[in-house]
């Protein structure tokens, strides 16, 4: 009888290690057959996503219409999914150049797409332009370019292809957003402009279109990595931090992304993120604690930009209180972006830690909260809901 008992957690691990591996290989085979037959368009195929979605779609059975900014890349990538896919069960891609920061060729090139098979099914707003820096150093040509490839790019080609997609009454748009497009990061902010953009003509598209039985889809990871991004050797405090939040560090794995995409067009899911944890629960820490996020984003942004703390003094300057004419006497600290060539370099004071910063952020937003009316109207109805609930009659 304890021989049976000992054996039974292993087996019973196995049984459940296989139905998971089961259920696996059925959804990934079913996730294949809901595509196949279907014209997929996937802009900026040549990227790291791209390219993934491409293989997948491919071997799915699609009618790929793979489109991109240079022609080399793309022909390329179709060498490569020619010589691995079997000619008897795929459809060999159609190649159409496209460059989203072109918004005048934008349209032209969309009636290309359709005149390769005379619809489209599914089409995937994959391109995408990142820019990091302060927005005082971004130029307005810059911005204006980021807002073309990541908005005025995808909706345009969105315009010309929907009205196919009602007229026969099925199609899929799929928008490959960032979780940037729910709650904006410092040093990002055209990026995170253009995300959030994207994301309200997505949103308020997919009511519009749904009586029309057309879903309007968007996937938001934290950040897509490239192939070449691999863990830093050295702190082991810090690679244990990485390996937990590695998701958050380095981003999603393009082939995550893609096969997240492919369940995402089976499933007919309206809103997916691919995040751990902690950017999930910073999307509700906007919306119901904002005085709490912005002083966490606004202290990480002063740690990234300050410099380390003297501890050689044994009075540090920052416990006391310095008046406007010490402060100016100060010696200013060039930021990290001083480095740049073309720009001019900024320049900031010491401040307090970072900690000290925090607890008094915290405590300026707890002070907001226990102030304001909507709290304690929140506060009574938590505690007077179970107490009215509990007096309803039972009939």
């Amino acid at each position: 009888m304890g021989i049976i008992a000992v054996l039974m957690l292993p087996l019973l691990l196995l049984a459940i290690s296989g139905i998971l591996f089961i259920y696996q290989e059925v959804s990934r085979l079913w996730s294949k057959s809901a595509v196949q037959n279907k014209v997929v368009v996937i802009t900026d195929a040549i990227s790291g996503l791209g390219k993934e979605c491409s293989r997948l779609f491919h071997a799915g059975g699609a009618r790929l219409v793979l489109c991109g900014k240079n022609w080399e890349k793309l022909e390329v990538l179709y060498d490569a999914l020619i010589s691995v896919a079997d000619p008897s069960k795929t459809f060999t891609p159609k190649l159409v150049l496209l460059d989203l920061s072109d918004i005048s060729c934008v349209q032209d090139v969309a009636k290309e797409i359709l005149d390769c098979y005379g619809c489209v099914d599914i089409l995937i707003n994959n391109a995408s332009m990142k820019v990091k820096g302060p927005a005082q150093n971004i130029s307005l040509e810059l911005d204006k370019k980021i807002m073309d490839v990541n908005y005025f790019g995808p909706i345009t080609l969105t315009k010309v292809l929907l009205p196919n997609m009602i007229s026969r009454r099925t199609g899929q748009i799929v928008l490959v957003s960032n979780i940037q497009g729910k709650f904006g990061i410092p040093l990002r902010t055209a990026y995170a402009a253009s995300k959030h953009a994207a994301q309200g003509f997505f949103d308020c598209l997919r009511a519009e279109v749904e009586e029309f039985e057309v879903v309007v889809s968007t996937v938001s990871p934290t950040f897509i990595r490239s192939y070449h991004m691999y863990t830093e050797t050295g702190n082991w405090e810090a690679s244990i931090w990485k390996f937990f939040f590695r998701k958050f560090t380095y981003g999603v794995h393009p082939v995550e992304v893609a096969e997240e995409v492919m369940k995402t067009i089976r499933r007919k899911k309206q809103e997916v993120f691919i995040a751990n944890p902690i950017p999930k629960a910073a999307i509700y820490i906007r919306t119901f604690f904002p005085e709490f996020f912005f002083a966490v984003v606004a202290c990480g942004v002063k740690e990234k930009l300050s410099v380390p703390e003297d501890r050689s003094k044994s009075s540090p300057s920052y416990l006391y209180p310095t008046t406007s004419e010490k402060a100016r006497k100060t010696k200013p600290i060039t930021n990290m972006y001083s480095q740049t060539k073309g720009i001019p370099a900024m320049v900031m004071y010491p401040h307090p830690p970072i900690r000290k910063q925090v607890i008094h952020k915290l405590y300026s937003a707890l002070r907001l909260y226990l102030v304001h009316p909507l709290f304690w109207r929140w506060v009574a109805y938590f505690i007077m809901s179970p107490l009215e609930l509990s007096l309803v009659p039972l009939y």
